[in-house]
């Protein structure tokens, strides 16, 4: 378009030079010069210029020329217009970085200036760290505590089922034999009982034989006394009368022993019963015991727990205690800083800004202009801080939507009247590498960019 409109301009002087060349006006005649007042010089008259046809010749070959030079020169901007598409509503813009604290801290020590270029992981800003390091310490601590717990709680679990398995199994065995002697207890209490009655029946078997041999004696000793029986009868009554006494004062012994032994059995069985009590609350100790080893296991585990937790917040501390020293995301350079050492900050607060050395373009093109844009096609860069360097680059990508389509109030023109406007879409273009080769610290995002793109 500007080279169209400077050819314009040049057709139009020639042609105004020819007209007066032609036809001089009063204001083309060359002025008049005063003369000193001592001679006053008449001026000479006005020069006809000569309508001689060949000058028509003339000023028809110079129209013809300066057409032919128009329709070359519009051929070539048709041409070139047709093949790219220029815009100056671009500008340079790069990933930039808020330097944020994680952490509510004082600041000890700040190690960069604005503008200064910084590497991947250089510390940038360092806060106090004497309060995250006693946190650290602190729950370092609790730590070895929960470990210390764990391993008590283990040995007892160790222990308790040790003694807890050799209880049940030794009061298990005392109640087995328990239950064995009292059952052999409970057969001799049965023995002694049936063995009483039968010895008493025989007492009461022999007391009466021992009422009808006494009655015999006493008769015979009367009789004997008086003479009216023999000696021998009155000794056979006698011996059998003994004999018989004999024989029920022993059964009554024997009665008095069955007794005496079932007294024996029963006392056994008493004792029994009460060791077979003893042994089963021994065995149901054992069993607590077992029971103790089941709340030590169960201690352990709730000593593995704090073990975990008190892990997790050894982490936690540790990378509290990492976020005081604040280093820098990505290489670049140091801006918008606002943070002097001494200062209070607190967690999300932005420190400064780190902005990356990748710079590209944002160029926002018409809607009409994109027909024949691709990704990949070749882009002249003009700077306007560099105006005597064109620098190269590349279309990388066309925006999903255009710039209203993202503002934060987007335009509904379901309602009212409507006004169409030619919307433009953002195009990200990216430079060279050797194109910006000695610029890479000079373009800085913001700055505002002609781009113009060859889209043939």
């Amino acid at each position: 378009m500007e080279h169209s409109d400077l050819s314009t301009d040049t057709l139009e002087s020639t042609e105004t030079k020819s007209e007066e060349l032609l036809h001089p006006t009063p204001e083309a005649q060359p002025e008049e010069v005063e003369s000193p007042p001592i001679e006053e010089i008449e001026p000479s008259p006005p020069v006809k210029l000569s309508t001689h046809p060949y000058r028509k010749v003339v000023l028809f070959g110079i129209l013809a020329i300066g057409a032919i030079a128009i329709g070359i020169f519009g051929y070539r901007w048709w041409q070139y217009a047709d093949t790219h598409q220029e815009t100056d509503n671009a500008y340079v813009t790069s990933d930039s970085y808020p330097i944020n604290a994680r952490i509510a801290g004082t600041v000890v020590e700040v190690t960069v200036d604005d503008n200064q270029q910084v590497t991947k992981g250089g510390l940038l800003v360092k806060l106090d760290p004497r309060d995250y390091e006693m946190a650290l310490e602190q729950v370092k601590t609790a730590l070895e505590v929960a470990k210390q717990q764990a391993k008590v709680a283990q040995a007892s679990i160790d222990v308790a089922a040790t003694n807890g398995l050799g209880k049940i199994q030794e009061a298990q065995g005392n109640v087995d034999a328990n239950d064995f002697n009292i059952f052999a207890v409970q057969a001799s209490v049965s023995e002694a009982q049936a063995g009483v009655p039968s010895v008493q029946a025989q007492l009461a078997q022999v007391r009466a034989n021992l009422v009808k041999v006494e009655q015999d004696y006493r008769r015979y000793e009367m009789l004997w006394q008086e003479g009216a029986t023999s000696r021998q009868q009155f000794d056979i009554a006698k011996a059998s009368y003994e004999s018989t006494l004999a024989q029920y004062n022993s059964l009554q012994e024997q009665v008095i022993q069955a007794k005496a032994r079932l007294q024996q059995a029963q006392r056994n069985l008493n004792s029994a019963e009460a060791k077979l009590v003893s042994t089963k609350g021994t065995f149901q100790q054992a069993e607590a015991t077992n029971q103790q080893t089941e709340v030590n296991r169960r201690q352990y585990q709730s000593a593995l727990a704090a073990i975990a937790q008190a892990e997790v917040q050894v982490k936690n501390a540790k990378l509290q205690l990492s976020y005081t020293a604040i280093v820098a995301p990505e290489a670049g350079r140091v801006g918008n800083k606002n943070v002097q050492i001494g200062q209070r900050v607190q967690a999300g607060q932005t420190l400064m800004s780190v902005v990356k050395l990748n710079p590209w373009i944002i160029a926002n093109f018409k809607e009409t202009q994109l027909q024949k844009m691709e990704p990949g096609q070749t882009v002249e860069i003009k700077i306007d801080a560099f105006p005597n360097h064109i620098f190269q680059g590349k279309v990388d990508s066309l925006s999903p939507g255009s710039g209203a389509k993202f503002a934060l109030l987007p335009p509904d023109n379901a309602t009212g009247n409507f006004t169409k406007i030619v919307q433009r879409v953002p195009v990200k273009v990216v430079f060279d590498a050797d194109s910006i080769k000695g610029y890479e610290s000079r373009i800085v995002p913001g700055m505002s960019v002609i781009t113009t793109v060859e889209t043939k």
